[in-house]
């Protein structure tokens, strides 16, 4: 917001509220913003938070940053013209899992099953198991879908990679997962098992590998668009934007320790490798 010339604590005021990612939070939250009668919301972690900011008003301005399409889920009927009071940028994650399957599948050609971690309280996972399910129909591979929305089915979860033979994962774009990315990179340590995230984060933390948008693009781009509705800019005539870069990100070490040779064509496309 600063680019466009509001600054917290002096030009504008910022409320936090924070779910701690439990998404049966989020309605109480985004009612209590409206009845403080602020001038924008700006929806992040997810698509839960946006749609429950939308459900809570039709007339505050509503920006929103996360991973899914924001048609699917129906926060706005189009990306060039939202309509309404709901626009903001999505950095589409949830359709990069094919792309993800595709990249984990060149690294562990010789594994026939992959499976799919979802958060099912989430409200992209039905649609993030149907896109990578076709994308593994595709590649001719079985795709293990696992779930979990607490530390325990984590754990669980991760127990039926073990069972069931899966030579990869596919940690799916989830707010759940990515608070928990030291646990989530340490129990893929401890099986041996390479593993695929959103965001770099996860490999800083000790994991695999990463392919995504700029999350904190996403963000900055959200603020600028709060800076424009509070100059008189309405949401609707602000099309959603989507991200024009992607990035890959490669911890080597974590592959040494995997016996992973990463091929030379995957590493010129790197973004960063983490040494």
């Amino acid at each position: 917001m600063s680019e466009t010339g509001f600054v917290d604590g002096h030009s504008v005021k910022i409320e936090y509220r924070w779910a701690e990612n439990r998404y049966a939070q989020l309605p109480a939250l985004a009612a209590d913003l409206v009845s403080r009668k602020v001038d924008a919301i700006v929806a992040a972690g997810g698509s839960a938070s946006a749609l429950a900011a939308k459900t809570a008003t039709a007339t505050i301005p509503i920006v929103f940053a996360f991973g899914a399409d924001p048609i699917k889920v129906g926060l706005v009927p189009s990306l060039n013209r939202p309509g309404g009071n709901v626009t903001g940028n999505t950095i589409s994650s949830n359709e990069l899992d094919a792309k993800k399957l595709e990249i984990l599948h060149g690294l562990v050609p010789a594994t026939a099953a992959i499976a799919l971690l979802v958060n099912p309280d989430g409200p992209t996972a039905n649609s993030v198991v149907q896109d990578t399910q076709k994308a593994a129909d595709a590649l001719g591979r079985r795709l293990l879908v696992l779930r979990a929305s607490n530390e325990r089915e984590i754990d669980t979860a991760w127990a039926g990679v073990v069972e069931q033979g899966a030579g990869g994962l596919i940690v799916s774009p989830d707010g759940f997962f990515g608070a928990r990315r030291d646990q989530l990179a340490a129990l893929a340590a401890r099986h041996r098992v390479p593993a695929i995230y959103e965001t770099s984060g996860f490999v800083r933390a000790g994991g695999f590998i990463s392919y995504g948008a700029d999350g904190l693009e996403a963000h900055r781009l959200a603020g600028i668009y709060v800076g424009r509705i509070l100059k008189g800019a309405k949401p609707a005539d602000l099309p959603v934007l989507q991200p024009t870069k992607f990035d890959l990100v490669i911890n080597l070490k974590t592959a040494k320790a995997l016996g992973i040779t990463i091929p030379d064509a995957l590493l010129i496309q790197a973004t960063e490798l983490i040494e």
